[in-house]
């Protein structure tokens, strides 16, 4: 069997069955082509059916020495997430990643914004310009609601629910969730709409699209980024800002405000609690007055 008719059976697998977006399948076929590539490089000529633990522990050596841990981490977990699946198709009887190590990752947390740095950033946009208040409204909801960047993007005009305050979202894996959306990002989403949108030939495909480029397209992750770092620079922050940050400090304001980690949970449309806590970037100020403030034995009664 060759490496790359395996591979492509994989993708689809990842795509149909798993339902993974584009983005994540890409990531999981560059970490297989980077073995497929180590074996055409050290010319050796072995199938994945027959490929052993002892090659892919040569190979996991050898990119230790020019990637970071967390790299090296991720490219064990996509290698065995492939190999997972050939057992699965029975093509293997055993996963020769299984008792691969990852490194001991530190946890690392994207820095968080305060209220008055998002208003900033917010402030750079130039409202003279049309694309000015469709930026304004798509980071007024990036806030808002905690989007990913992937689901900003994809957001439809028909996933809007402004009588019921709600819009829907579609998540990772193709699963939907409804998310809150406040009055006035509502407004800034009507005022896009209404004033600018409807100006936009739409392309074909992309009729119900919230938020298009001037060509009438869907509007592309790498050109959010482009946005939010241009008006990062212009307000002076010095902190490394990415549309996640904004999706970080969303659920680290509503945790310091007192809302239930459960129900930030839901929001962000995370499977696992354990991955809504590790969001939940809190110093130790704040975490004493919670201490201080709920625990019943926090006050002497002496």
């Amino acid at each position: 069997m060759k490496w790359q008719l395996v591979l492509k059976e994989y993708t689809t697998y990842l795509n149909l069955e798993r339902g993974l977006s584009k983005h994540s399948i890409v990531a999981y076929s560059n970490d297989v082509n980077k073995l497929i590539t180590y074996l055409e490089n050290t010319q050796l000529s072995v199938s994945p059916i027959a490929i052993d633990k002892e090659t892919i522990h040569q190979f996991i050596y050898e990119v230790a020495k020019v990637v970071n841990p967390r790299s090296q981490s991720r490219i064990i977990s996509g290698l065995r997430s492939f190999f997972d699946y050939l057992v699965f198709e029975k093509y293997r009887d055993d996963n020769p990643t299984s008792l691969l190590e990852t490194p001991k990752l530190g946890r690392k947390l994207p820095d968080t914004l305060s209220e008055k740095e998002i208003d900033l950033i917010i402030a750079q946009i130039d409202l003279s310009h049309p694309q000015g208040e469709r930026n304004r409204a798509m980071l007024e909801t990036l806030y808002a609601c905690g989007l990913r960047v992937t689901e900003l993007v994809t957001l439809k005009i028909s996933d809007l629910f402004f009588e019921e305050g709600f819009i829907r979202v579609l998540g990772k894996g193709n699963k939907q969730r409804f998310v809150p959306i406040n009055e006035q990002s509502q407004k800034f989403i009507t005022t896009y709409i209404n004033q600018i949108r409807v100006h936009i030939p739409n392309q074909k495909g992309f009729e119900d699209t919230l938020f298009l480029n001037r060509r009438g397209k869907q509007l592309s992750r790498n050109m959010v980024f482009m946005i939010l770092k241009d008006l990062v620079q212009k307000a002076g922050i010095q902190k490394i800002v990415s549309p996640h940050t904004f999706r970080h400090s969303f659920a680290t304001h509503l945790l310091e405000n007192g809302a239930d980690l459960r129900a930030i949970q839901q929001m962000l449309g995370h499977e696992s609690i354990t991955t809504t806590e590790i969001y939940m970037h809190l110093d130790r100020k704040y975490l004493g007055e919670v201490m201080e403030k709920y625990h019943p034995r926090a006050k002497s009664k002496i």
